[in-house]
């Protein structure tokens, strides 16, 4: 099935039994032609989504000065709240119009990057903020860690290649708030055109109008959630781990016309990303004379996030 605004494809994560077959055949396809896909039959519970967007817009819904609380300078929005007009996409020159939070990974024992993955931040204002983070948290890591694995049997790996790859993966949750639209910034929207960061991203639950993908021939699409269904899309990472046979593929959050302009817009995208350590270096499968190698030098996850926090201001 598919998404009928985008024709994007719609995968039931039920098809998918750890080996090759159907699902890892048209993962594979999907990422190759949209660099998206939508994946149903999840096992999330609708109450776990719906805790966590209730929890974060009565966050957001707070004033700026006691949101402000929540903001660690210095370590590029890593943890707790990013205001609003801070964030930049490489190569815009007008902030985007959006706030948020990050949510990083719970440690259990010893943490092995203690300068890398910090301890999260918990808002005092809202009780329920950090058991609903949290549990979306680990529910988007799990399916991830699924289609990850689905990822890697497409790509002629082991079904596991990922796993110890991504155990203490700095990966983020990111509640985003964008506010009512009454008078912006010449060139501002909710999100400029970008490629994200990491592995790859995973959206749930978001119904309001704005997000666009650019297609392989230079149109912009909407794409729109069906119920049930988490969007997932490839990251520059994975674009780089695959000498792009997995591409990254272009979106942006437009600004809404008419009325739908002036009423907020929530969305909690997941990214989902390596351990710090891990050597970002071109898979062997992914060359042949007709894709050599555009990544001849390996860097690690780390070093390649820094660069691009860089690039969008956050540092």
């Amino acid at each position: 099935m598919s998404d009928l605004d985008t024709g994007i494809p719609v995968l039931s994560l039920t098809d998918f039994d750890g080996r090759r077959g159907r699902f890892t055949e048209e993962l594979g396809h999907a990422w190759r032609e949209f660099g998206f896909v939508g994946i149903a039959d999840h096992d999330i519970d609708d109450a776990v989504i719906e805790g966590a967007y209730a929890a974060f817009r009565e966050f957001f819904a707070l004033t700026d000065g006691t949101k402000q609380k929540y903001h660690r300078p210095g370590i590029g929005g890593a943890r707790g709240y990013t205001g609003f007009g801070v964030e930049q996409a490489k190569g815009h020159d007008v902030p985007d119009l959006k706030e948020f939070w990050h949510v990083g990974r719970e440690i259990e024992g010893e943490n092995p990057y203690p300068d890398i993955l910090f301890p999260n931040v918990w808002p005092d204002e809202v009780a329920d903020f950090r058991d609903a983070a949290l549990a979306v948290y680990r529910s988007l890591e799990a399916v991830g860690n699924q289609v990850l694995s689905a990822a890697a049997i497409d790509l002629g790996l082991p079904a596991n290649w990922f796993a110890d790859k991504t155990d203490y993966g700095n990966s983020i949750l990111r509640p985003l708030h964008y506010p009512p639209i009454e008078r912006a910034p010449e060139g501002a929207v909710r999100a400029a055109q970008h490629e994200d960061i990491n592995l790859i991203t995973l959206l749930v639950g978001s119904k309001e109008q704005g997000l666009e993908i650019l297609t392989r021939d230079g149109r912009w699409i909407a794409v729109t959630t069906l119920p049930g269904t988490i969007v997932v899309n490839v990251g520059d990472m994975l674009q780089r781990l695959t000498n792009h046979v997995y591409p990254s593929t272009t979106h942006r959050v437009v600004n809404p016309p008419g009325d739908a302009a002036r009423q907020s817009r929530y969305s909690i995208p997941f990214f989902l990303h390596p351990n710090p350590g891990f050597v970002i270096e071109t898979l062997p499968g992914c060359v042949d004379d007709g894709n050599p190698d555009r990544y001849p030098e390996s860097i690690t996850a780390h070093e390649y996030l820094l660069q691009r926090l860089r690039e969008i201001k956050l540092i």
